[in-house]
């Protein structure tokens, strides 16, 4: 199947449904006004042999997917917060149920600020300590490998991936900071030396990702999915997100299923 049969937009914008018959897992990826990223969001969906589903963000129907990811961009223009007014879409309300009831759910950049105003994971994305604009490819150790999302990596790992935000500073009160690193619940670290690596931007305890108490819901702020292929990203680590879910979701299937 070619990329353009599998997801591609229609006249007003809205992306269209991929044709009947996919093969593997089914994994919704979702589109608010203002989205950038959820045709390689899709993409990366395929390159681990599952099938993208479009998710339109007016739209309540989940369509029976296994997971869900939300995608990276500018949702709504980031007005009021980035993330709030897409954490309130008719369709994040049947993702906050599906998740609940153990759906796996992956937030990328402006997804990781959606999954947080929604209240599926903790803290909050702030404006970056520069105050600038941050573009670049990143640096990341992997903290957590018993996840729905990192299985596949080995512990300790350093990955390459892109990175583009101006809201992209974590930050959370030292309660659920400390509850966090507790639990192992921090799943990705800003790493690297020199100038244009370490944390980019001010993120308290260099946090770049975390997730839920079971592993399933994620968030981070640099960009797995422009990481998948040598050819058109700096590495392909981040592949390894898209097939730890796979392997889950294809030999188990995912408790919100169908939702």
């Amino acid at each position: 199947m070619s990329w353009n049969a599998v997801i591609s937009r229609g006249a007003t914008g809205a992306p269209v449904a991929p044709e009947a018959g996919g093969s593997g897992p089914r994994i919704g990826v979702i589109t608010f006004p203002g989205t950038l990223d959820d045709i390689d969001a899709a993409r990366a969906v395929s390159y681990a042999d599952a099938a993208p589903v479009a998710l339109w963000h007016a739209d309540e129907d989940l369509q029976g997917v296994d997971a869900v990811v939300v995608p990276g961009g500018f949702s709504y223009g980031d007005y009021l917060r980035a993330g709030a007014i897409a954490a309130r879409a008719p369709i994040m309300r049947s993702v906050i149920e599906a998740a609940r009831a153990g759906m796996p759910v992956l937030g990328i950049c402006n997804g990781f600020q959606v999954l947080c105003e929604a209240g599926l994971l903790p803290g909050a994305l702030i404006r970056n300590a520069s105050l600038r604009f941050i573009c670049r490819d990143q640096w990341l150790r992997v903290e957590n490998t018993d996840t729905a999302w990192t299985s596949r990596f080995e512990p300790g790992a350093e990955i390459l991936v892109p990175m583009k935000n101006a809201e992209g500073c974590f930050v959370a009160a030292d309660p659920v900071l400390d509850e966090l690193e507790g639990e192992g619940r921090v799943l990705f670290r800003y790493v690297g030396d020199g100038p244009t690596q370490g944390n980019p931007n001010g993120a308290m305890q260099d946090i770049a990702g975390i997730c839920s108490p079971d592993g399933r819901i994620a968030g981070l702020m640099p960009h797995p999915e422009h990481a998948i292929d040598p050819l058109t990203g700096p590495t392909d680590d981040g592949l390894g997100l898209f097939l730890s879910v796979r392997d889950l979701i294809g030999a188990a299937g995912s408790v919100g299923a169908g939702v």
